[in-house]
């Protein structure tokens, strides 16, 4: 194992792999450099004398200026690194001379590839099948979870994936965005081609209207999706429920797997509790897999907007045409006024994990962050509650936030979220949610929590291996194998808001 790591030839400090002690002596680019400071894991090291104000520079592009002078060999954190960034911005279309990306030799590569997944009426796809009871409102939250827990006891949930309720704090009491968010994203739930059967539960009297809401779902299978309204029902409303939904569930239940192409999977790409090696673990590694199953014509999706300030212009000039870099240009600067409207700057991001972990700036958490949806043009650009239009690599609006944005992932059409992580994090959002570690530490302290480690990058594991092994891994999963927030029952899901509540 390399102690430590320059990550691009341009950088101007290294990351410590291994723990380092002051006074030690390390070697890079044949230049021998004193530790001038005890260096944790994942943290950076100066590799020359820095002025005030100069830029560190890190995966190749400036992440920061110093607040001081510091010497080689110091540590370099964010007590001594400052963000550049600031408002909003005018950006120019750079595109790149070719959109042609390489995708890394894979026994995949050149092979027809399939997976075992089920195929609904009008013809999309999902990798689960599973019985969703959706609540209108808040205020319905203790009936579709009775309901959810009576029908598990009784069945033991033979012949489906999982029996789940979906409580939420909204679809009443909401305005403008905050009622069109919330409308938006249970219509995806509702139309989501992971549930077999779905049953909408709504009160009677709320903002989400129940009739208006139905409509509001557009098309949809009327024998697999049922809606009730508990302030209609006469008597006990569990009891009135309670054969509508085991009606739901026998026609579930005898749903098959098959073979579906590849090219029909939509994964999800985001990151939470990010550290030092999540730029050179986890987050490459999905990377690769995003170009691979966008070379087999799958479709992946990259979020959590906010974390890309800083890296934007990577991902605008990696824009098809000028019509999606306008279109990108409008996601990142509308975030900005965002923050902005409220107050706060655009670079106080990282949180406390983050930079425990070595990530200093919103910069350098970007351009980590980034690397998740490798090399591949950008093909789409969606809206917050948006469901997917373009297979390729898309851009999805919405914040950062782990549960925010892996339900804004699934709600787009996704069938799972790869979900690297430097921290570890046991939650789940309404679809697989495969926790990608960026450390080995972390995979062995957290073995029900991670699915699978990219810790063993920076252990001498050959990255072309390590994909190889996660693409097979990424395919049982669509295939039906359960991660382990589906085996531990973590099922949840959390809606954008931005406005008053009544």
């Amino acid at each position: 194992m390399t102690p430590v790591l320059k990550i691009n030839p341009a950088d101007n400090v290294a990351v410590a792999i291994q723990p380092q002690k002051k006074g030690d002596t390390i070697t890079i680019d044949g230049k021998p450099i004193t530790l001038l400071d005890d260096i944790p894991a994942g943290h950076k090291i100066a590799l020359k004398d820095f002025a005030e104000g100069e830029n560190i520079i890190k995966y190749g592009y400036p992440i920061g200026h110093a607040k001081e002078g510091k010497a080689a060999g110091s540590w370099m954190n964010e007590t001594n690194i400052r963000t550049n960034l600031a408002g909003l911005l005018e950006y120019e279309y750079k595109p790149e001379e070719s959109t042609e990306f390489k995708v890394p030799g894979s026994k995949f590569k050149d092979r027809k590839v399939s997976f075992k997944g089920y195929r609904r009426k009008n013809g999309d796809v999902g990798i689960r099948n599973e019985v969703w009871v959706i609540p209108t409102v808040g205020c319905v939250n203790g009936i579709c979870q009775q309901v959810a827990e009576r029908l598990r006891q009784e069945t033991g949930g033979e012949g489906v994936d999982a029996i789940v309720a979906f409580p939420h704090n909204y679809g009443c009491s909401q305005l403008g965005d905050d009622h069109e968010n919330t409308k938006k994203i249970l219509r995806d739930m509702v139309l989501h081609p992971n549930a077999g059967a779905v049953l909408v539960v709504g009160l009677g009297c709320e903002n989400n209207q129940p009739d208006v809401f139905k409509e509001f779902c557009g098309e949809y299978d009327d024998e697999r999706v049922k809606f009730v309204v508990s302030q209609k029902i006469q008597g006990d409303e569990v009891e009135y429920i309670m054969p509508i939904l085991k009606e739901l569930y026998e026609k579930a239940r005898q749903d098959k797997r098959e073979d579906i192409p590849v090219s029909e999977l939509r994964v999800g790409l985001k990151c939470g509790g990010s550290d030092g090696f999540s730029g050179i673990t986890a987050n490459p590694l999905v990377g690769m897999f995003s170009d691979w199953l966008v070379s087999q014509g799958g479709t992946t999706i990259l979020t959590e907007v906010p974390e890309m300030f800083g890296a934007e212009t990577i991902l605008m000039n990696r824009c098809e045409n000028r019509e999606l870099f306008n279109q990108t240009v409008s996601l990142i600067n509308n975030f900005k006024e965002y923050f902005l409207s409220h107050g706060e700057p655009v670079g106080e991001n990282p949180s406390p994990g983050n930079k425990a972990g070595g990530i200093s700036t919103l910069e350098e958490k970007a351009l980590g962050c980034t690397q998740k949806c490798g090399k591949a043009p950008v093909s789409g650009v969606m809206e917050y509650g948006e469901r997917l239009r373009q297979k390729g690599l898309n851009l999805l609006s919405a914040p950062g936030n782990d549960l925010v944005a892996s339900t804004a992932l699934a709600s787009a059409g996704c069938h799972m979220v790869l979900f690297t992580t430097g921290r570890g994090t046991p939650f789940g959002t309404y679809v697989p949610t495969v926790k990608v570690s960026t450390n080995s530490a972390l995979a062995e302290k957290k073995p029900t929590w991670i699915d699978f480690n990219a810790g063993v990058i920076v252990e001498d594991v050959p990255a072309e291996k390590v994909m190889e092994e996660f693409i097979e891994y990424v395919l049982r999963i669509a295939s039906g194998e359960k991660t382990n927030n589906e085996k531990k029952g973590y099922h949840e899901i959390a809606i954008f808001k931005t406005g008053v509540t009544l």
